[in-house]
C-alpha cells in the first residue's frame, strides 16, 4: 500500500501516459477551520475521475462539475497553472462546507511533460526528500533535494512544495505483537519491516505487505541506514536481539526508536547502553522506553495501539506528551505549541 501523495502522483502520471488531460490540486494555504491541510494533493482527469482530496467532498465536487462541462482551460487559462480561493464569503463557506468561514487556496496545475512526476515518484521510492518548485507563469518544475516535510510555499511566481520517502516502521522480533503492530502500521500508510534470525519465531508469521527479515537485528539497521521518516520498534525482550539493534537506531536519524519491557527492564538496558556500549545521556533519552503511552493496555492489540500512537505522536511532531483527549489537545497545540509533560511512570504493557 503506498502512501496518499504517491498514489495522486503516480494516478496523475498514468493518466497523462494513457493521453488524459489532468490537473494535479495542491492546498497552498487555510484560514479558519478547513478539512485538509496545506500540502494536500489531488488530481483530476478530463472525465472527471479523481484520486485525493483537498476538502470533504464539496470543493471536489464543483472542480469535477467545471473540468467536465467547461474543461481545463476554464480553469488553468492557456494551459498555466492557476490560484483559486475557496470559502472568501460566509455563503461560500456554507456552500462549499467549510466550517467558522475557513477558507482554502489551492494551485490547479495542468500536468504536461515538464511536470516531471516520473523524476518525483522515482526520488521518493529511493527514500530522498525533494523540494519542488513550480513556476506559476510557466508551469516549468525544478527538482532539488530538500527537507522531508514543510507547509508550501506560495509566492507571486512560484509554489514550493516538499515530497519526503513513505513513512517506514521496523519491528524487531517476530510474534502477536508485532502482527497487530504491522496490521496498524500498514493501515497508516507506513512500509513495515520484521526482522527476527530465530527460525522458530518466523515459521508460522507472514502478513501481507510486510517484508520479513531473518537478518541479525543490528545487520538489517545498519543496512538500511534509518533516516529521518523511520522508525525501530524492539519487542523481544532478548538483549542479543534488541539491544545492538538499538544501539545503531539511537544512533541514527530515525524519528523514533523504542522498546517494550517493564520500568526495571528499562532501567536496566539504559545501565547496559551506558557501561557496555558507551551511549550517552543524550542517545539514551530518545530511547522511549517503555514503548507506548499509558492507556492500561493488557491485551497484545491493546499494547501495539498504545505503540502505534506514540510512534504517530512523534511522526507529527508530538514528543512525550500525557494522553489527553482530542479536544484539549487541539486546543493545547493552536493556543501555543505540544504540551511537553513527560510520560506517566507506568509501563503500558
Amino acid at each position: 500500500m503506498e502512501d496518499l501523495d504517491t498514489q495522486v502522483l503516480r494516478a496523475a502520471q498514468a493518466w497523462h501516459a494513457a493521453g488524459l488531460s489532468v490537473l494535479l490540486v495542491t492546498v497552498t494555504r487555510t484560514w479558519g477551520s478547513s478539512p485538509r491541510p496545506p500540502g494536500s494533493l489531488m488530481a483530476i482527469n478530463g472525465r472527471g475521475e479523481t484520486v485525493g482530496s483537498v476538502s470533504g467532498g464539496c470543493i471536489e465536487d464543483d472542480l469535477i462539475r467545471r473540468v467536465r462541462e467547461e474543461g481545463l482551460d476554464a480553469v488553468c487559462a492557456q494551459g498555466r497553472p492557476a490560484t483559486l480561493r475557496y470559502g472568501i464569503s460566509a455563503d461560500q463557506a456554507h456552500r462549499f462546507g467549510l466550517p467558522c468561514g475557513g477558507t482554502v487556496e489551492l494551485v490547479l496545475e495542468p500536468v504536461a511533460a515538464h511536470s516531471q512526476l516520473p523524476q518525483l515518484l522515482q526520488a521518493n521510492l529511493e527514500r530522498r526528500s525533494t523540494q519542488r518548485r513550480l513556476d506559476l507563469r510557466s508551469g516549468a518544475v525544478e527538482l532539488q533535494p530538500g527537507r522531508r516535510d514543510g507547509v508550501p510555499e506560495l509566492t507571486d511566481h512560484t509554489l514550493i512544495t516538499h515530497f519526503g520517502p513513505r513513512h517506514r516502521l521496523i519491528l524487531i522480533g517476530a510474534g502477536d505483537l508485532s502482527r497487530f503492530l504491522s496490521q496498524m502500521a500498514l493501515s497508516l500508510n507506513f512500509e513495515v519491516i520484521v526482522c527476527d534470525p530465530r527460525e522458530e519465531q518466523r515459521a508460522s508469521w507472514s502478513l501481507d505487505g510486510v517484508t520479513l527479515s531473518h537478518e541479525m537485528p543490528d545487520d538489517l539497521v545498519l543496512r538500511l541506514q534509518p533516516d529521518a521518516r523511520t522508525a525501530v520498534v524492539a519487542l523481544t525482550h532478548d538483549p542479543k536481539l534488541d539491544d545492538l539493534a538499538l544501539i545503531d537506531a539511537l544512533q541514527s536519524e530515525a524519528f523514533y526508536v523504542g522498546a517494550i519491557g517493564s520500568r526495571r527492564h528499562t532501567a536496566l538496558r539504559r545501565e547496559r547502553l551506558r557501561e557496555h556500549f558507551g551511549l550517552g545521556e543524550a542517545e539514551l533519552d530518545a530511547l522511549h522506553g517503555p514503548a507506548g503511552l499509558y492507556i492500561g493496555s493488557k491485551t497484545p492489540a491493546e499494547i501495539a495501539l498504545s505503540i502505534m500512537a506514540e510512534v504517530v505522536a512523534a511522526k507529527n511532531g508530538i514528543q512525550r506528551v500525557t494522553p489527553v483527549p482530542v479536544a484539549e489537545g487541539k486546543a493545547a497545540w493552536l493556543d501555543g505549541g505540544a504540551a511537553t509533560a513527560e510520560l506517566p511512570a507506568t509501563c503500558p504493557v
